[in-house]
């Protein structure tokens, strides 16, 4: 699935557009859980990633020694300190007031690098959390919530304490709101690293799609040193980097934090992660809401072809709403006319890259976050018809450097990505076979067909092949869960949340009606209320519930700096 990264760093251009807050309307763990063993399959690099390397050398060095630590640190707990400026957001629109910032703390648990081995190698998870404001011993205190913004490589430290600062005062203090960023990403360590973003991703990039078998060919090359570099980098990490790690690495969290049990709030990938561990710890769970939910029949391949056909709808019914606006932005009065405007800048962008900087590739980087929310309709719009009316490169400039940029944050996502699809389950190892894919599929889809290709082609070269996923079941003594899924979602399509749903018996989804990607918390208050619901009094609806979409922005020519509405600010926190 092409990383909601995109969804991570659009859903926080976006959820600060609605405020991002909703109006209101245990003893001690023994550390584990269920053991069950995981199944892990077994050049040139920059200044930077040679320092990386170096560091790799030295922590396996040491995790003979420091691998006990691992197996204490669920029944230590977690050493709690205040966190370091970096790590805090209350500089951030929709997220934490500068009072909950102060009060969020900081720390750390160690885990397994191979749960086979528990007193082997270890890792570092960095965790954050909001505390409740009420007693814990008291009668209002629901315990701990996990939070994850999905990815996979997104950090849900900064999601904690979104979702802290967006949920009701009186409900965020009712929880602890425990924030991880989970192995290889962000503040865990080690924090993985395959290439130097400035080199490797230095605009404009080839073409993503291909004009012949010698432009394929380089861009395979690409796609073959990316997963070189991670597997001369990473040859003790990359068997142990699946979902169902990360899940045994949530319990070791649970267990240092001394929960009998704890709730679990998932958007995008973070579903699949939630729906991971409920299977595997089903006597963990009190409360498990997955927003935007992946189908876990379709892990990875099929889900990235699948996002492909609906991607292409989406950027469609975005070429609409511009044709609804021609008044505003003339680019068109048909959706057949703004998608021949569309894809004339783009061919025109290949031979003529806007500042030297945005070709072809750049721009479906920064047109796919369109996909992912509504919300940025108005700024692409409004950057597309200056840059064919009046020849402003700035626009272009400007949204690719916010929305779409390959920085170091961005590059150590794209690593852990890759990491945990590739190696979660089987994917073609022979290039023909996807190039027989998606030779046709980009005919009837173009907008994400082969750029989304690239992104997973990695996934052909890499080290070992992929193992088998977690067979994802509920049971039927696992409590109420509340699953929330919009209609048109480009990332995480509506048939496969479907699909998720047949799988969970206790499950129940509440369903809105637009296109946007992660919906609760983003200014759609009947979502919200379901929500708010069941976070406080562990009720979902009795069957699915249907909510009306949010209306569709409004069309604005201008790019100007404005506050974030909820899904943009929600967007922001997921993509870390």
């Amino acid at each position: 699935m092409r990383r909601v990264k995109r969804c991570v760093r659009v859903v926080a251009a976006v959820a600060t557009l609605a405020g991002g807050m909703v109006s209101a309307g245990g003893s001690p763990a023994a550390a584990g859980g269920a053991a069950e063993a995981a199944a892990g399959v077994a050049s040139g690099a920059s200044a930077g990633v040679a320092s990386e390397a170096a560091g790799v050398a030295s922590r396996v060095a040491a995790g003979g020694a420091s691998g006990a630590a691992a197996g204490a640190s669920a029944r230590s707990g977690i050493a709690w300190t205040a966190c370091p400026a970096a790590d805090r957001t209350d500089a951030t629109p929709g997220q934490a007031t500068p009072s909950r910032a102060a009060r969020t703390e900081c720390g750390a648990v160690r885990v397994p690098v191979d749960y086979r081995l528990p007193l082997g190698q270890s890792l570092t998870i960095a965790v954050n959390r909001i505390p409740a404001t009420v007693p814990r011993d008291g009668g209002r205190y629901l315990g701990t919530m996990l939070v994850n913004p999905g990815g996979p490589g997104g950090s849900g430290r900064k999601l904690a304490e979104f979702v802290a600062g967006a949920l009701p005062a009186e409900l965020a203090g009712r929880y602890d709101i425990v924030g991880f960023d989970p192995r290889g990403v962000g503040g865990s360590s080690p924090a993985m690293h395959c290439v130097d973003p400035r080199t490797y991703y230095a605009p404009p990039r080839p073409d993503a799609v291909p004009a012949d078998a010698a432009e394929e060919h380089v861009l395979l090359g690409r796609a073959q040193e990316y997963a070189n570099r991670c597997a001369a980098l990473y040859p003790w990490l990359l068997p142990h980097m699946t979902t169902a790690d990360s899940a045994r690495d949530m319990d070791r969290v649970r267990a240092a934090l001394g929960q009998e049990k704890i709730s679990y709030f998932g958007y995008s990938y973070g579903t699949y992660l939630g729906a991971v561990y409920a299977t595997l710890f089903p006597q963990r769970v009190r409360r498990l809401v997955l927003d935007s939910s992946v189908d876990p029949g379709a892990v990875w391949y099929q889900a990235n072809l699948n996002q492909d056909v609906a991607f292409d709808r989406r950027h469609r019914d975005f070429l609409a709403w511009v044709a609804r606006h021609n008044d505003v932005y003339r680019l068109g009065r048909t959706e057949e006319q703004t998608s021949f405007a569309w894809y004339a800048m783009r061919a025109r962008l290949r031979e003529h890259p806007a500042g030297g900087v945005v070709g072809p590739s750049e721009l479906d980087d920064l047109f796919s976050a369109g996909g992912y929310t509504d919300r940025l309709w108005p700024q692409l719009a409004s950057l597309w018809s200056r840059y064919v009316r009046q020849g402003d490169v700035n626009g272009l400039l400007d949204g690719y450097d916010r929305l779409a940029g390959h920085g170091t944050e961005d590059e150590n996502g794209y690593a852990v990505y890759l990491s945990v699809q590739c190696t979660d389950a089987p994917w073609p190892r022979d290039w023909a076979a996807w190039h027989a894919d998606m030779a046709p599929l980009h005919r009837s889809a173009p907008f994400m067909t082969w750029p989304n290709a690239w992104y997973n082609a990695p996934c052909a070269f890499w080290p070992q092949p992929g193992g088998k996923p977690v067979d994802v079941r509920g049971r039927t003594d696992l409590p109420p869960i509340l699953m929330v899924q919009s209609r048109g979602d480009a990332a995480t399509p509506y048939q496969g949340a479907l699909n998720l749903l047949r799988r969970l018996p206790t499950a129940r989804m509440v369903v809105e009606g637009g296109g946007n990607h992660g919906i609760s918390l983003s200014g759609n208050t009947c979502v919200d209320r379901h929500l708010v619901t069941y976070l406080s009094e562990g009720k979902a609806p009795r069957r699915t519930a249907v909510c009306p979409a949010v209306p569709e922005p409004r069309a604005v020519d201008r790019m100007a700096a404005r506050r974030l509405h909820g899904q943009e600010s929600l967007t922001q926190a997921l993509s870390g």
